[in-house]
């Protein structure tokens, strides 16, 4: 038992600080997080490409051909390829797609490891919820984005007249997973908010004083984030992530002011009453 504290301690010291690692050491360090989770994302779209048949039948296809039910549109619920490679090249990218979701909880666990050593040891508690968080909140904008497909697609089919539509897989499928992963990435916007309160950046109350600015910038966010450009996609969008805007003030505000003025009873004193009530 001795030993071993002791071997354990000794590989502890033995490993820096991130105040003591040097550029060098960073780079390393970021480039092995990137390494596996490349892997993860590679692992993640070999699953992809071997589902890819069972993906387009029940889960991309479903949305257009009520669409198509729904605008009474003659014709059958197919897509066409133009060219000899483009089915090969679209099960390509949603085997890409498909592994980055799958492989997110790999990428953020990887991110918040990156970080952890910068973070003071209470905030390094925060590692299990971060992650959960950011996972369910992923999922929650790709669900969101899939959910609302239909009327998009169904305001754009109806808006460009009495046409017939014709789509590809490329252009189709291709639309659809690019809007469950830029919904999946913009409904990550409150933890990167909270991470900046937390890591001193940015103050509660100087988000919550340029409020107005942050309903621009969220609309113009929400406007080059969904490809399509259609008011539904960008209400979508835009609305949870002003929400999650708010809910971040207030959550931040909770932390660090927990963080900020909570001070042992037994340790403390006049100062410490003078830096609360200051803060």
């Amino acid at each position: 038992m001795v030993f071993g504290r002791r071997s354990s301690s000794r590989r502890e010291s033995s490993k820096p600080n991130r105040g003591e690692m040097s550029f060098w050491d960073h780079i390393g360090e970021l480039r092995s997080r990137l390494i596996r989770s490349l892997l993860a994302i590679a692992v993640g779209a070999v699953v992809g490409i071997v589902i890819y048949n069972w993906l387009v039948a029940e889960v991309f296809l479903p949305p257009y051909c009520r669409v198509r039910d729904t605008l009474d549109l003659s014709g059958s619920c197919t897509l066409y390829i133009q060219d000899p490679l483009e089915g090969f090249k679209t099960r390509l990218r949603v085997g890409v797609y498909v592994g980055i979701m799958l492989a997110m909880p790999v990428i953020l666990w990887q991110l918040w490891r990156f970080v952890t050593p910068a973070l003071a040891p209470k905030e390094k508690k925060w590692t299990l919820p971060f992650v959960l968080s950011a996972v369910l909140l992923f999922a929650l904008g790709a669900l969101v984005a899939y959910s609302t497909f239909e009327r998009a697609l169904e305001f754009l089919i109806d808006f460009g007249g009495d046409v017939e539509p014709i789509f590809t897989p490329t252009k189709y499928i291709g639309l659809i997973t690019f809007m469950m992963i830029a919904f999946g990435i913009g409904f990550e916007f409150p933890i990167v908010l909270i991470f900046l309160q937390l890591a001193g950046v940015v103050e509660p109350r100087h988000l919550g004083r340029v409020r107005r600015y942050a309903i621009v910038g969220i609309v113009a966010l929400a406007a080059i984030i969904t490809p399509s450009g259609d008011p539904v996609s960008l209400a979508a969008l835009s609305v949870p992530m002003y929400i999650f805007y708010e809910m971040s003030i207030v959550i931040g505000h909770l932390l660090t002011r927990r963080r900020r003025g909570w001070v042992p009873r037994r340790r403390r004193t006049d100062n410490d009453r003078d830096e609360v009530s200051a803060s």
